[in-house]
């Protein structure tokens, strides 16, 4: 996020290193110009306000900020509460310095899915009107009942919540041994099942260790940003340290942060989190987004301990070797080669960042290769990989907003307030820019924060949340007049964590094949759908589909119809046999 630390100085790039990056892509043979495609066959509407999705989302200062705290802003999981097929939203909210007397504090928001286009907020009702510093959340059948649960992150006391089935949720958090208060400051989650046993384990991030009665102020002098004082941090302010929750399978969980590793990473001030299964060994890995350190990726040692490989595997840093701001990341197989790649969102002055999985343990920069090193103006958050045409090739969203509400005052900024920026995928390894062409509601400015990616409708394109900083939420529903086939494939452990997080699945149609994975957490501080979905352009039958159970056990369908969902559930397939 913010690279402004407790001194005067300004830390993000200079026009000098974009232009020697641009000279090297150049000469590397990439050229910035892209292939026209044909006239979008897509575009998105924004039906948040006539779907019911109206109440305001508080972050800090409107203004200015006076804290670090103020800034960071929310996510938004994708949750099927009621397990009715149909994904409903829950929102996190935040707070102001000055409070909120306790009847008109704002709370969270859980949104349920009347399956007609339209959400009743059912929060109150459910049990979920908390307030405070919320952050993010993730979802994840943690005791495998059959019904999804909900973890919220905060500054001070993090939540769980375990769904009661009738509609209700209980607050756990003590019983469940996830108690922590004072400095801590949970910001992205992920469920994860790390060691195979068949329960869900919790990793969440931990951005700083922040005590506001010390922490230093813009009046001190200290925090600048392009001249304007502004809230100091992250360096300068003691990192915060993350933390691996062990499922007990007895309703608590252990923490087992030192002894499997994870406190050991070469960086710190987390966000953004995901699982993925980097080196395609059958057991699930971490990355996350830091802010203004290395990135971390955990690699799973299969042992119940993870190293952190991100420097030494060449995910961690920019192309040019410096740490970045961090914020969002987004886990797909974009060139279709059966590898999972990182994107990650950064800072303004920056570039977002593509990392390509070579499949050989490391990740080979792209970033200015594949056109995305064009864009330096905007501040990213959340993100995500979205077939926005169904045409089997996985495009780019990202959503945007400036960390300091005070660069209002400045000419040479994007703004506070910024647009979306939305990549083509070009099915050659680059990407057009396609924002200004799609128009309102992706250009319409926004200070945005999470996004969660969801086909909220079941129409067979997957739609995206937003939570945007003193706002309401957007909700952009995809249209996509291409005719193109899709598939989408609900997972269901049963042996595995019910969730099936952690599990690969491979889609072969018309004989080309496609590869994704059940991930929990994901964008920023947010919770995608669960359900894995195929873009297959003009295939008209799906010849198999290939799933590889978190647990290990490989098994195969034949002829699945297209445009349909389908639920595959673990033992169901055929041609079954253990993997490693």
């Amino acid at each position: 996020m913010s690279r402004v630390g407790i001194r005067p100085t300004i830390a993000s790039p200079t026009l000098a290193v974009f232009v020697v990056l641009a000279l090297t892509a150049i000469r590397s043979g990439f050229a910035f110009v892209h292939e026209a495609p044909a006239a979008l066959s897509f575009s998105f509407s924004n039906v948040a306000r006539a779907a019911g999705l109206d109440r305001m989302i508080v972050y800090g200062g409107a203004d200015a900020n006076k804290y670090l705290l103020e800034t960071t802003g929310t996510g938004v999981a994708a949750i099927d509460y009621d397990h009715d097929g149909w994904l409903d939203l829950f929102f996190v909210n935040g707070s102001t310095l000055e409070g909120f007397p306790a009847a008109t504090a704002p709370t969270n928001h859980l949104y349920r899915n009347r399956r007609d286009g339209t959400f009743e907020d059912v929060t109150a009702k459910a049990g979920l009107a908390a307030s405070g510093w919320g952050q993010g959340a993730c979802v994840g059948d943690y005791d495998n009942d059959g019904h999804d649960d909900l973890f919220v992150s905060y500054f001070g006391h993090n939540r769980l919540y375990h769904n009661r089935a009738d509609g209700t949720f209980e607050d756990v958090t003590r019983s469940a041994g996830l108690t922590n208060a004072g400095t801590r400051w949970g910001t992205g989650c992920a469920f994860l099942d790390y060691d195979r046993d068949g329960r869900l384990d919790l990793f969440v991030a931990n951005y700083i260790d922040l005590d506001l009665a010390t922490a230093p102020t813009p009046e001190s002098g200290l925090c600048r940003y392009k001249g304007i004082k502004v809230a100091c941090g992250p360096p300068g302010l003691t990192g915060g340290r993350n933390a691996l929750y062990h499922n007990r399978g007895n309703g608590a969980f252990e923490d087992v942060s030192e002894r499997a590793g994870i406190t050991r990473a070469k960086g710190t001030y987390g966000l953004g989190v995901s699982t993925l299964d980097f080196d395609n060994d059958g057991w699930t890995d971490l990355y996350v987004a830091n802010d203004s350190n290395p990135s971390a990726l955990y690699r799973n040692n299969r042992d119940g301990t993870f190293t952190d490989v991100g420097v030494i595997s060449g995910c961690a840093y920019s192309q040019d070797g410096k740490p970045q701001a961090g914020m969002g990341v987004a886990i797909g197989d974009y060139d279709r080669n059966g590898t999972m790649d990182v994107f990650k969102t950064n800072f303004a002055g920056d570039t977002s960042t593509l990392y390509a999985n070579t499949g050989d343990g490391l990740c080979e920069d792209r970033t200015f290769a594949s056109g995305i090193g064009v864009n330096t103006r905007w501040l990213g958050w959340g993100t995500g990989w979205i077939d926005l045409d169904n045409d089997g090739w996985p495009d780019l969203f990202l959503t945007n907003g400036h960390v300091y509400p005070e660069v209002a005052q400045l000419k040479t900024e994007a703004g506070y307030k910024q647009r979306k920026v939305v990549y083509l995928n070009l099915g050659n390894g680059r990407f057009s820019d396609i924002s200004e062409r799609l128009g309102e509601p992706v250009t319409t400015a926004k200070a945005g924060r999470g996004a969660a990616f969801v086909d909220f409708d079941n129409d067979g394109h997957v739609d995206v949340a937003i939570s945007n900083v003193n706002d309401t939420p957007d909700l952009f529903r995809l249209q996509d007049r291409s005719g193109h086939h899709w598939v989408t494939l609900a997972l269901v452990g049963t042996k595995s964590n019910r969730n099936a997080i952690g599990a690969r699945v491979r889609s072969v149609a018309a004989g080309i094949a496609h590869w994704d994975e059940v991930r929990g957490g994901g964008s920023y501080l947010s919770q995608n759908d669960f359900r894995v979905h195929f873009g297959l352009g003009d295939a008209a039958t799906i010849e198999r589909v290939d799933v590889r159970w978190p647990n290990g056990l490989e098994e195969s369908w034949d002829g699945l119809t297209v445009d349909t969902f389908h639920v595959l559930k673990e033992g169901s397939g055929h041609a079954q046999r253990p993997s490693r």
